[in-house]
């Protein structure tokens, strides 16, 4: 039986509105880099949370944590409260070809990059803190994942807290082999963490956007293109042939509205311009209404 996170990773917010603004409207290079590594850094996690569905015996994962410590802000990927420690994880989604040289990490090419030790040793020193503020003393032992198997660290050192690729099965049994019973202290501890825990502002380290500038249109839920067109109660694809309902596609497009500009009043007009692709305002209400509480009357009509 797996053991479910006690707190769940999801989808980032800041994720999820770049990928909007990487379909509406052109990103510079900077901006698509930074979009993909958020992408890129997602798409590992999730891989590192099915590893971790293997886990055996009583644990708390609590993952995407924000704390503050000493009037410093840090993010740990995943922690692992077990029975007489805690596992820090710092994960990483690298790909391709690198070298570990004088205490730093490099491109094959000399690009030095940010060194994901420096920030696993930072992070350590801050929960330790800060669990020693709430009277928790239990050892942390803090691993660096690299979850990619198309990833290489050459010049590799051996006296770091690094599992590569190929070593996570055997890592997976060592840690299964841990016997784990939790107690109450286990519990309160986990259930300070979380009620510390900070709400991340989406919108800081944005592009600069407005409604007017973003390309309108409904979008395939699967590829994101702009090729759909209306068929009865469907919204087809013609890039990748996906078929979606229309009220699903219409609740997407209201969530994109709102995570864009969590200002703006959600209406039948507003929708129907983002969508462009329904042209009956009437069905649009409709589906509105059934979804939201409506607010207000006739022409001053909105949803919440």
């Amino acid at each position: 039986m797996s053991i479910l996170p006690i707190k769940p990773r999801f989808e980032p917010d800041k994720l999820k509105i770049y990928r909007y603004l990487n379909t509406r409207m052109s990103l510079t290079e900077k901006e698509i880099k930074y979009y993909h590594n958020l992408e890129k850094g997602y798409e590992g996690e999730v891989m590192f949370d099915r590893l971790m569905e293997n886990l055996m015996e009583e644990r708390h994962i609590i993952n995407d944590l924000l704390l503050e410590e000493n009037n410093t802000t840090f993010q740990s990927d995943s922690i692992i409260f077990s029975q007489d420690t805690i596992d820090l994880f710092e994960v990483k989604n690298y790909e391709g070809n690198f070298k570990y040289e004088s205490g730093k990490f490099y491109t094959l090419s000399g690009n030095d990059i940010k060194n994901p030790l420096h920030q696993l040793e930072r992070n350590e020193t801050l929960l330790r803190q800060f669990l020693q503020s709430i009277g928790c003393y239990l050892p942390i032992e803090p691993h660096l994942i690299f979850m990619n198997p198309n990833f290489t660290l050459y010049q590799a050192p051996n006296n770091k807290p690094i599992i590569y690729p190929t070593q996570l099965g055997q890592f997976m049994e060592k840690f299964n082999m841990k016997r784990s019973k939790l107690t109450n202290k286990h519990i309160k501890f986990t259930d300070q963490l979380l009620s510390a825990h900070l709400i991340e502002n989406p919108y800081k380290v944005l592009p600069s956007y407005r409604y007017e500038m973003l390309k309108k249109g409904m979008t395939c839920a699967k590829c994101h293109s702009f090729s759909i067109s209306l068929e009865g109660k469907w919204i087809d694809c013609s890039i990748c042939e996906y078929k979606e309902l229309v009220e699903a596609a219409v609740m997407r497009c209201v969530r994109e509205i709102s995570l864009l500009f969590p200002d703006i009043k959600i209406t039948a007009n507003v929708v129907q311009d983002w969508c462009r692709v329904i042209e009956c305002k009437r069905r649009l209400s409709r589906i509105l209404s059934k979804n939201f509480a409506v607010k207000g009357y006739g022409k001053w009509t909105y949803y919440e």
